[in-house]
């Protein structure tokens, strides 16, 4: 157990100038470009599920919340808001890149969130499209204007963003340290080879369980989900599902903006069953 306790401190302190450094510049580009993104699917039209899925890759913290309020609205499509949530990577791109994966790794799980997040976009707005046309539907834009929000759990922006930077890395990295040091333990009392046989022995578990991690309305699913995948616990299939659910804490503003609940509950399911089936695809590739 001081072996446990050691490794994790020391992979901890080895991952907080990355973390940091990462964090920084992905403040940097929500201040510089937050607002022009925003504005740039708003304007979208037909095609805000590609833009949705482009921006949404962008390392920034508060677009799936800003995308939940543009829909809550009725400013951007069903389609574009998923296109944002699939695409999103949360805490999954910063977490890579402080412990040295591969490029290759990277640049291949953001174009599969991608080409997911596109794709099921434009199926999402097709298929509503025809349902409305079919039954009629008249939708009315809110009469409210929507606010620029800084909902996002990780924003400290009226400070600074070095601050704001220093105060997400210190959340984040403290919750790596809880979760790091509980997997592993669970190894050291398990066993690897055991844990991952009994993730192995049903098929398919993997991409379930990690699924359902992603539906956390905060960076906890895809920091438990990214390092499961790095200590080969969880396979690409299931990592892609969760981190295909995972939208930071959009579901959550989507629940506190968008008072239709039974419209949300559907939305939640789109996406579990997206990322579900999305990960039975890729292991079976």
């Amino acid at each position: 157990m001081i072996d446990v306790i050691k490794d994790t401190l020391f992979d901890a302190i080895k991952l907080l100038p990355f973390l940091f450094l990462t964090y920084l510049l992905m403040e940097y580009l929500e201040h510089k470009t937050g607002e022009k993104t925003k504005h740039i699917v708003e304007k979208a039209g037909k095609l805000g599920p590609l833009w949705g899925g482009m921006l949404g890759i962008v390392p920034q913290c508060g677009f799936s919340a800003a995308a939940a309020n543009l829909y809550s609205g009725r400013v951007i499509t069903l389609g574009t808001l998923l296109a944002v949530f699939l695409s999103t990577s949360d805490e999954m791109l910063p977490i890579l890149i402080s412990e040295t994966a591969p490029i290759e790794l990277i640049l291949k799980i953001l174009s599969i969130k991608l080409v997911i997040g596109v794709f099921a976009g434009f199926l999402i707005d097709g298929v509503y499209s025809l349902i409305k046309r079919k039954n009629k539907i008249n939708e009315n834009k809110a009469e409210e204007a929507i606010g620029h929000m800084c909902e996002c759990e990780h924003c400290d922006c009226e400070h600074g963003i070095v601050k704001s930077a220093l105060k997400h890395t210190i959340n984040i990295l403290l919750f790596i340290i809880l979760i790091t040091f509980s997997i592993n333990t669970l190894i050291y009392l398990i066993g690897e080879e055991n844990v991952s046989n009994a993730i192995a022995s049903v098929p398919f578990v993997g991409i379930l369980v990690a699924s359902l991690f992603g539906l956390i309305p905060n960076c906890a699913g895809s920091v438990i989900i990214t390092e499961l995948y790095l200590l080969k616990l969880i396979s690409l299939g299931s990592m892609i599902a969760g981190l295909l659910v995972g939208s930071g804490v959009g579901i959550l503003i989507l629940f506190r903006s968008n008072h239709n609940i039974k419209e949300n509950l559907k939305i939640t399911g789109i996406l579990y069953i997206i990322g579900i089936i999305s990960g039975f695809i890729i292991d079976l590739i």
